[in-house]
């Protein structure tokens, strides 16, 4: 029996509540390598399973942590939801940043406790690199130790720091992107993530051969953006778990996909609560 294995991690715009879709979705596909550009907390990666992964993103301390735990981390140092500690583990995490340290088994484990214990479970970083989320606020906090149950699920993905143009896809990759969203706060890693970005990302999307499927914030300039490329659009109301303000009210997003539709999969409009554009 497989074993399920949970995204240990917090992640803004985490795509659990998509996942019964892009699984109906791969079923189809799974003699294809998955490629993720944006891979966040892995909840898709982790529920698809693929054989074979290519699993990227721009911000490296995230991708430390996910080069660790596919070794087998145990986490060592002090975790407790605790003020002082938050602010002294913090304190260190930079520290190792400004000394272009910030990675191996240390740096990941600090990554994990500041992201389990930071506030409204954000990762950002301010303009010079170093991690500035404040202590959160919640009832208590439960941490893992040991991550080595992962290591045979990830042990044969490949994983890259970069931006996705960089990443060396092959035409019959199943390409998941699920970028930071069209919103006012793109600072996950040291560099923004703007308006160009996504016209850029929707385009190097839209010339890949195989099946791919994008999901954002359904804004107006995001749907009219990948319509205009062949897209087919869907949209769905999702809920919003982590955001700066705390925010939780439901919001409407985009599922676009190309080379491959829901109907093909057997998913029909209105399923899954999707509604076509």
């Amino acid at each position: 029996m497989e074993v399920r294995l949970e995204p240990p991690i917090k992640w803004a715009g985490g795509k659990r509540w998509l996942t019964p879709v892009l699984m109906e979705l791969y079923s189809r596909h799974r003699h294809r390598r998955l490629v993720e550009p944006f891979v966040g907390g892995m909840a898709v990666a982790l529920a698809l399973r693929p054989e074979r992964a290519l699993l990227a993103d721009r911000n490296e301390h995230l991708i430390n942590f996910w080069r660790e735990v596919q070794k087998g981390l145990v986490v060592e140092i002090p975790m407790e939801y605790d003020h002082d500690l938050y602010y002294r583990h913090r304190e260190r995490f930079n520290e190792l940043i400004s000394r272009d340290e910030a990675h191996g088994p240390e740096a990941a484990s600090l990554f994990y406790y500041l992201n389990r214990t930071g506030y409204n479970g954000l990762c950002r970083f301010n303009s010079t690199g170093l991690f500035n989320v404040p202590f959160g606020r919640y009832k208590n906090v439960t941490y893992r130790r040991d991550f080595r149950e992962y290591v045979p699920v990830l042990r044969s993905w490949e994983l890259r720091v970069g931006d996705f143009e960089n990443l060396a896809v092959e035409a019959d990759d199943f390409i998941y992107a699920d970028p930071p969203y069209d919103v006012e706060f793109t600072r996950y890693a040291k560099d923004d993530f703007g308006w160009e970005d996504q016209e850029r990302l929707a385009k190097w999307l839209a010339a890949h051969a195989g099946p791919v499927v994008a999901s954002n914030q359904a804004t107006p300039r995001v749907l009219a953006l990948y319509r205009d490329l062949g897209f087919t659009v869907s949209t769905k109301s999702a809920p919003r778990r982590i955001s700066c303000t705390g925010e939780r009210s439901p919001a409407d997003e985009m599922v676009a996909q190309r080379n491959g539709d829901l109907r093909a999969a057997g998913i029909a409009e209105g399923e899954h609560g999707l509604r076509a554009l």
